[in-house]
């Protein structure tokens, strides 16, 4: 990489960038290059170039060079405040310079005595592209490697000996770097956009240096992991070269996260381990039943044999749906998970009274007799709390018993009993009492979704990725599962897609205030993963960050949620949403594009009216 020298464009005294009382440029986060201290009040082009970006407050201009140096010089620490005042221009945005060309005037006296520091860098914001960085001015120069000091510049030189390498092995030799060392890392894995690392000491990482990882579009705790933001399939090749050679085999160590969350984070993430794996499965469900109802809606009959197979494609998840809940929390809580199924689809026998049949008044529950109490006993088509609870049960006393139990007789013994106890305890006692409390909390979600004028949506669509930021969200997992189990649609599905795509929108307008061409590739790469369904890449690597995005997208989710509450908007399924969603209202597509429109310009337009770039 070759070295470069500049002319300064102020005069005044040459400083370093450590000097600047900002840390965006002390720190060389913006680049690297020298300041000016007590400037003159004339701004002059340092070579031939073109005026990149002139920004509306006047206080710092952009250039870039005929040979690709990139230069921002901004006026002073925090004028932005000043919105131009005591600022003149005199040349604009895409004008073509010539080296020594007046570009801006501005008044040092009057913007001190505003209380404003003068001093100016002047920063090489593609720094990574050159080497020794100088900058000169009447006799004086400051070179950017003696700037950083000594430690920092070794730091700076190991990171640039990794550019050679595939991105994939120099990301995750940076992030290991500054992790604190694989020695600092208890456990790793991976999920579809995002490393998760597991600590000893939160303290040894430089969450600054990993955000500044060319390639890492953001980071932060949550659920007791360190997660870096890294997209889909780039994160996966990551992974892979960081565990190298160690024993991380990607697989969760959930006992040692859960022992660092919160009751909320805990009863959040055992909902979601609990309720993703079913998901797949009512994804298909609502997809048969989105192009069956859109075959339908535009006139084709089918004969009674080709509808009953098609019922038996869509309604028998949600039939045996106990059977599958109380499969995955059985497994979840370690216990066998043929016990679940078989205990689940007790739930359901045929001997017993069927659930809709006795919705629709051709059937009632058996009354038995316990200790004087009358029980109904009835089927749980469609329920997931009692399944729920019973899948707990008997995992636990599963557990429990292989403590007691001869290992000679375990194979027969831990499984009668515990079929046997959990299936009495499910029919009479917590069958009964978890699905009338089912019914409440149904009702009561039901109510406030159908408040009037979409009320309920723009309360839920508002908040549902401020929750997400918190990782609670897979409590509403099960409330999702039970709505489509009782009426065979979703009607949060279409408040959260619009909440969804909220943060795409503020995330593109950040992208298209930014001028910054690097940036604005990374954060549009962001963006992508949010037309899919997956906002983490934009709140955590843009929205969140700069804050104000943020707010403005939980507004456009807000809106975008009450308008799909106001039209009675409703998906066929759970599980996608925003592109792959349109799948589950085909027979209500322009409602749904609808939705998702006014999500994502609510929150483009107020992002971009209102969010300053020089805020990022």
């Amino acid at each position: 990489m070759r070295d470069i020298r500049l002319t300064s464009p102020l005069e005044g005294e040459l400083i370093p960038l450590s000097a600047v009382k900002d840390m965006v440029f002390s720190t060389g986060a913006m680049g690297r290059g020298a300041a000016v201290k007590n400037p003159q009040g004339k701004v002059v082009a340092p070579f031939d170039g073109e005026i990149t970006v002139f920004f509306e407050t006047k206080h710092a201009i952009g250039l870039k060079s005929a040979d690709g140096v990139e230069v921002l010089i901004h006026v002073g620490m925090d004028t932005v405040k000043l919105n131009g005042e005591h600022f003149t221009a005199q040349a604009a945005q895409g004008d073509k310079v010539k080296k020594g060309q007046v570009l801006l005037t501005f008044d040092p006296a009057a913007i001190r005595e505003a209380g404003y520091d003068t001093t100016t860098p002047v920063v090489v914001t593609n720094a990574a592209e050159f080497g020794d960085i100088t900058v000169e001015y009447g006799g004086q120069s400051i070179t950017s490697k003696a700037a950083a000091g000594g430690a920092a510049a070794a730091a700076d030189a190991e990171d640039h000996s990794f550019d050679d390498l595939p991105d994939e092995q120099r990301v995750a030799k940076l992030i290991e770097k500054y992790v604190g060392g694989m020695e600092n890392v208890r456990n790793a894995e991976h999920c579809a956009t995002r490393l998760r690392l597991i600590v000893n000491d939160k303290s040894k990482i430089d969450e600054k240096a990993i955000e500044n990882i060319e390639g890492v579009k953001g980071q932060f705790f949550a659920a007791a992991q360190y997660q870096i933001i890294l997209g889909t399939g780039f994160v996966d090749k990551v992974f892979a070269e960081f565990v190298r050679g160690t024993n991380f085999s990607g697989v969760s160590n959930k006992e040692e996260a859960y022992a660092q969350m919160s009751l909320v984070q805990k009863i959040s993430r055992t909902l979601g381990d609990v309720f993703v794996p079913i998901i797949p499965v009512l994804v298909a469900t609502g997809l048969f039943m989105g192009l069956r109802g859109a075959a339908q809606s535009l006139g084709l009959e089918f004969s009674e044999n080709v509808l009953r197979m098609s019922r038996i494609l869509t309604d028998t998840a949600f039939a045996f749906l106990p059977a599958l809940v109380c499969w995955s929390t059985t497994k979840r809580f370690g216990g066998t998970p043929v016990i679940g199924i078989v205990l689940g689809l007790m739930l359901v026998s045929p001997e017993l009274p069927n659930a809709y049949a006795i919705a629709g008044g051709t059937a009632q529950p058996i009354p038995m007799n316990i200790f004087g109490i009358e029980v109904p006993v009835v089927g749980y088509q469609g329920s997931v709390l009692p399944a729920l609870v019973l899948g707990i049960f008997a995992a636990k006393l599963q557990k429990k018993l292989k403590t007691i139990v001869p290992d000679v007789i375990d194979l027969i013994v831990t499984p009668f009993l515990t079929l046997f106890l959990s299936m009495l305890l499910g029919l009479l006692i917590v069958g009964p009492i978890m699905h009338t409390l089912e019914l409440a909390i149904f009702g009561a979600v039901s109510a406030f979704l159908q408040l009037p004028f979409g009320i309920g949506g723009f309360v839920v669509g508002g908040l549902q990725q401020a929750i997400v930021v918190f990782g609670v969200h897979h409590v509403f997992n099960a409330l999702e599962v039970q709505l489509l189990a009782s009426t065979g649609v979703d009607p949060f599905n279409a408040i959260i897609t619009g909440a969804i795509i909220a943060q795409g929108g503020a995330a593109a307008a950040v992208a298209a205030r930014t001028q910054n061409k690097k940036k604005r590739a990374l954060y549009i790469s962001s963006i992508v993963p949010a037309f899919l369904g997956i906002t983490e890449p934009v709140i955590f690597g843009i929205n969140l960050r700069l804050m104000k995005p943020f707010l403005y997208a939980l507004v456009g989710g807000a809106c975008a949620g009450g308008l799909a509450s106001f039209l009675h908007l409703a998906g066929t399924g759970m599980g996608i949403t925003v592109l792959p969603g349109t799948l589950l209202y085909l027979d209500h597509l322009g409602a749904y594009i609808l939705v998702n429109v006014v999500g994502f310009a609510v929150a483009f337009a107020l992002t971009y009216l209102f969010f300053r770039p020089e805020e990022d």
